[in-house]
């Protein structure tokens, strides 16, 4: 199975418990939102049952201050404290939901109508009356013995009380089983929560282990592979079982070194022929040149009174090709060798290198300021000839009669750059890379003696040590290279 397929399923799988949780959580918060809307509705429920109970208690002494001393005041005190009670069952009823409660409301709604009905209203229109004749006296003084002395209206009240009481003991009850019921549902969906999310954390760790254990260590052993390569052994490989993307790159990887090490064999079969061809084809080459320099001067010292001016010219002519195709023969054969042969390292003082430099330059007189270079632990070889070609190409191309050369140094944290400035005939911005091809000159060859191997032999060398060079110039005002060489 692949390993994309792992990853995504166990994204998914991990996907799926975090989605659970959070439907849990949903869940949770829906019923505490309903909870919540419940418990302000039975608040407001148990507001108007108390409300309506204290209603009664003032509809009851406003009936019975009004029966016993006739003022209007108490009549007006028990109409507002009946009106407010209609109110209160007509605003109770759409609020309930609970069969009990609706029908607890419903006696206690009988109740009152029947207390209304059969005793504050008799008695009420009987004392309106009471004032009118002696027999409306009677009458009121029969009706209230039969209503209020007897008990019956006494009797009522309590039962309508005690309904009262029952409706709000029935609504607290239902709150306190609410309760006890959204506490439950708040602790089970916590500990619900805590459960998928440590399951979701501890699949997320086993997905991370899996995956360390199944990739960490193949991918390790592909970059030993990788290391062993780049050291130059070619000839690796690695156990590459199963149909996942780590085996097929080991697999690819297996390839590339077997391609590699045949290629290199092939590279290296090449190197040694082509080693092999510049020394043959050098000494060839030398051979005819040194015949023809001899010829020439068998000609000049058997003929000397022979010659004339012209004769002469084509002579030196033709030696001077001669010095030149030898030239270019070395130049070739050192270009070839600057990777291929092994040289010690050393403490080089670059002072005194730059110096012995200068010293073998007699073409020109030259003047030269040196600040105070390192001294550099390297292949004295190799430095010697980068400063020696640089110097060489600047002797070269200078018109002036006195070369002027400024050599300086920067020191860098794990390398030094070479600064070496001249007074010459400076080099045009489009021929820089120019310069550093082999064989590549800036004059014509017929009017100026240069092989074009020097600057090329200086970027190789830079080259194969990971180092760079850099040039500016403008026509007429010199050159300035400038080259980075590393501390050991």
């Amino acid at each position: 199975m692949k390993i994309s397929y792992y990853i995504f399923l166990s994204f998914v799988s991990i996907l799926a418990l975090f989605a659970l949780t959070t439907y849990i959580n949903f869940k949770l918060s829906k019923d505490i939102t309903d909870d919540n809307e419940y418990f302000t509705r039975s608040t407001e429920i148990i507001r108007k049952s108390n409300r309506f109970q204290r209603n009664m208690l003032n509809m009851v002494s406003g009936l019975r201050g009004y029966l016993i001393t006739g003022e209007n005041s108490f009549v007006e005190s028990y109409d507002m404290a009946g009106k407010e009670n209609d109110s209160i069952l007509l605003e109770l009823s759409p609020m309930l939901t609970d069969s009990s409660q609706i029908r607890l409301l419903s006696e206690i709604k009988q109740l009152n109508d029947q207390w209304t009905d059969a005793y504050t209203e008799p008695l009420r229109r009987a004392k309106l009356l009471s004032s009118n004749s002696s027999a409306s006296l009677d009458t009121f003084n029969r009706i209230y013995k039969e209503k209020i002395a007897t008990g019956a209206e006494k009797e009522m009240q309590a039962r309508l009380q005690e309904k009262f009481r029952q409706f709000s003991a029935y609504e607290y009850n239902v709150r306190n089983t609410r309760k006890n019921e959204l506490t439950h549902t708040v602790n089970k969906t916590r500990r619900l929560s805590f459960l998928f999310t440590g399951i979701s954390v501890i699949a997320a760790l086993g997905v991370v282990f899996f995956l360390v254990r199944k990739i960490s260590g193949r991918i390790n052993r592909m970059v030993a592979m990788a290391n062993t390569i780049a050291a130059g052994k070619y000839d690796t490989n690695i156990e590459a079982v199963g149909n996942d993307e780590l085996s097929e790159l080991a697999r690819s990887l297996n390839h590339m070194a077997a391609e590699l090490s045949k290629n290199i064999s092939l590279l290296q079969q090449s190197n040694a022929e082509l080693d092999q061809f510049a020394h043959i084809v050098s000494h060839d080459m030398k051979s005819p040149l040194r015949g023809i320099a001899n010829v020439v001067n068998w000609i000049e010292e058997d003929h000397q009174q022979e010659l004339g001016t012209k004769l002469r010219e084509y002579l030196e002519l033709i030696k001077g090709r001669i010095t030149r195709a030898e030239n270019l023969i070395e130049g070739l054969l050192a270009y070839a060798r600057i990777d291929k042969e092994h040289f010690e390292q050393e403490d080089v003082n670059v002072n005194e290198l730059v110096n012995e430099i200068l010293d073998n330059n007699t073409d020109k007189s030259i003047e030269a300021v040196t600040t105070q270079l390192p001294v550099v632990h390297t292949e004295r070889v190799l430095l010697f000839q980068v400063f020696s070609n640089i110097i060489s190409n600047a002797v070269k191309y200078n018109d002036k009669e006195v070369l002027l050369l400024h050599i300086s140094s920067r020191e860098h944290t794990d390398k030094y750059e070479f600064y070496i400035s001249d007074n010459g005939i400076g080099i045009p911005e489009k021929h820089y890379k120019r310069i550093f091809t082999i064989f590549q000159t800036l004059k014509e060859r017929d009017s100026f003696e240069s092989t074009g191997v020097g600057l090329a032999i200086v970027k190789k060398i830079l080259d194969s040590k990971g180092q760079t060079i850099k040039l500016r110039s403008e026509e007429g005002k010199g050159s300035v290279f400038s080259f980075t060489w590393p501390k050991t």
